[in-house]
């Protein structure tokens, strides 16, 4: 007669299986991107950690730890990328893989800390040590030449005021600290019967150290406003096309009383040093319209310094044309505008749409000075692209003075994905951070705009807008702790691993070594010359 086997016995076989477990894996460290935009479900964040790290610390021996960690990276990775699978194809699970590598560690340390029936203090070094750990590995893949803090479990919180509030503390790196230490805290309130004390007690600790920060956390001061328009073309193919339909929604702003018009990245693909021609229109667009055009040139040309190449470059033009301000993007996205090592790596072209030719960076950032009768009312500092994911770089203008922060973009390579409101949220954390307006304008949208607070200014426009919008932007004085600070979590993150480290140094000195086996005594047969021996 045929027995049905045990469910639970079957479970705990499948759970064994490295097929199985890869493919949990795999899905568990994918669970984080439903908190991004589009799905847009903050709160998830909170809990999306909790399968993976309780398949981390089940884990059978701490090289299946390892391999668990770095295939959940790899979904972690793929899903919070997938908008760049059409362009990069098979390659992108190349760079996913590589990059994945990065929760290898991270899941070892899961299962150090949490496996078994971890003591209080261990469940305690545990909800300081793998937050920690996690920021860490978003510090290393922040760096431009490995993709840059796109999907930082921060960034998730970009529409949740209290988290905006810790961001003006501690920047994206605060927030995301306190999201894994939730999860870690939920982990072991379901995992570990003998430590759920400790677990609500650490829940308890980041539900005061919110409402700390919203109570202590200075609000920007009113400085006024200043009446910001964006003009967003839509997917016109053609950058002569592009220019003249910039120039047509520009001339609708006319009567608007406008301080300062902003166009998209790579809005003008000339450079205008060279065309003095497309230089006179936007200054005769600025005569009209009474206010400075910010535009965005990606072309071949020089800096100032009098290297050649392809740059693109913020451009301010005034009514009298060119006022001399420039900014030559410094963080170049790996593959879309250069290649990597493009001698071992140019194959990637053959692929996908990489960076036929390599643009060239800048060398410093800029803040801007309006001409005329606008210099005493607004400096300016500008972004492009991706570099509004960076928080130094916001945080750098701020400190040298930018009253307004404008991120120029272009996303219409990924118009029909989840890549353009991601990007377009991150203004929303650069303002909280700094306590500056944040305006984010792109060709084909979402061009959005937000306030020193990071709260929401006006309507954006969507990815079907062809259109131009005027913006009132309140102004901010004054700095938030993250501005005078910088990145101070990443210097605690790095302060709790080595005091790690350490006490597991000093522990393994004072364990005792394993005891040698004392020899065998000798003993000698009696004898006619030693009777009785």
């Amino acid at each position: 007669m045929w027995v049905p086997v045990d469910r639970r016995e079957a479970w705990v076989r499948r759970s064994h299986s490295p097929v199985w477990r890869g493919f949990a894996a795999l899905v568990a460290g994918a669970l984080p991107a439903f908190a991004f935009p589009e799905t847009n479900i903050a709160w998830f964040a909170y809990i999306a950690l909790v399968p993976w790290m309780m398949m981390l610390r089940t884990a059978p021996t701490g090289r299946r730890a390892f391999l668990d960690g770095w295939i959940g990276g790899l979904g972690f990775m793929l899903a919070v990328h997938q908008w760049l699978i059409p362009s990069l194809h098979v390659f992108i699970l190349v760079l996913g893989g590589f990059l994945g590598l990065l929760w290898g560690p991270w899941g070892w340390l899961v299962r150090v800390m949490l496996r078994g029936r971890p003591s209080v203090r261990r469940t305690v070094a545990a909800l300081a040590v793998l937050p920690s750990g996690w920021l860490i590995i978003e510090t290393v893949r922040s760096f431009d030449g490995l993709g840059g803090p796109w999907g930082l479990l921060g960034a998730s919180q970009w529409d949740v005021a209290p988290a905006l509030r810790l961001a003006s503390v501690g920047g994206v790196w605060l927030v995301s600290l306190l999201v894994v230490a939730v999860n870690t805290a939920l982990t072991v309130l379901l995992t570990v019967s003998t430590a759920r004390t400790t677990a609500v007690a650490c829940l308890v600790a980041c539900a005061v150290a919110v409402t700390v920060a919203w109570i202590w956390a200075p609000l920007p001061e009113n400085a006024g406003h200043a009446r910001i328009a964006i003009v967003q073309p839509g997917v016109i193919a053609g950058v002569e096309r592009r220019f003249d339909r910039s120039e047509e929604l520009t001339r609708s702003l006319d009567g608007q009383d406008l301080d300062l018009v902003v166009w998209g990245e790579s809005s003008v693909g000339r450079d205008l040093t060279n065309r003095p021609d497309l230089a006179n229109r936007i200054a005769a667009l600025s005569r009209r319209v009474g206010s400075p055009v910010l535009i965005n040139m990606d072309a071949p040309g020089s800096d100032e310094a009098g290297r050649t190449g392809i740059f693109k470059s913020a451009v301010l033009v005034g009514p009298d044309g060119l006022t001399g301000d420039r900014y030559d993007k410094m963080r170049l996205v790996p593959f879309g505008e250069y290649i990597p090592m493009r001698d071992a790596l140019g194959w990637a072209t053959s692929v996908g749409k990489a960076a036929s030719q390599d643009r060239r960076r800048g060398t410093h950032q800029v803040v801007m000075v309006l001409p005329g009768p606008w210099q005493e009312r607004l400096r300016i500092g500008p972004l492009i692209c991706f570099e509004s994911a960076f928080p130094d770089m916001s945080r750098a203008l701020v400190r040298d003075g930018a009253q307004l922060l404008v991120a120029q973009s272009a996303t219409s390579t990924f118009q029909q994905s989840w890549a353009p409101e991601q990007h377009a949220t991150l203004a929303a954390l650069r303002a909280a951070e700094t306590g500056r307006p944040t305006v984010h304008a792109t060709l084909t949208g979402i061009s959005a705009v937000y306030g020193p607070e990071g709260k929401r200014v006006g309507t954006p426009l969507g990815t079907d807008r062809s259109a131009s919008a005027v913006y009132e932007v309140p102004l901010a004085r004054g700095t938030t702790a993250f501005v005078d600070l910088g990145a101070w979590p990443l210097y605690g993150a790095l302060a709790v691993l080595a005091a790690l480290c350490a006490f597991e140094g000093a522990r393994s000195l004072r364990r005792p070594g394993r005891e040698r086996p004392a020899p065998h005594a000798r003993t000698a047969r009696a004898s006619k010359e030693r009777p009785g021996r």
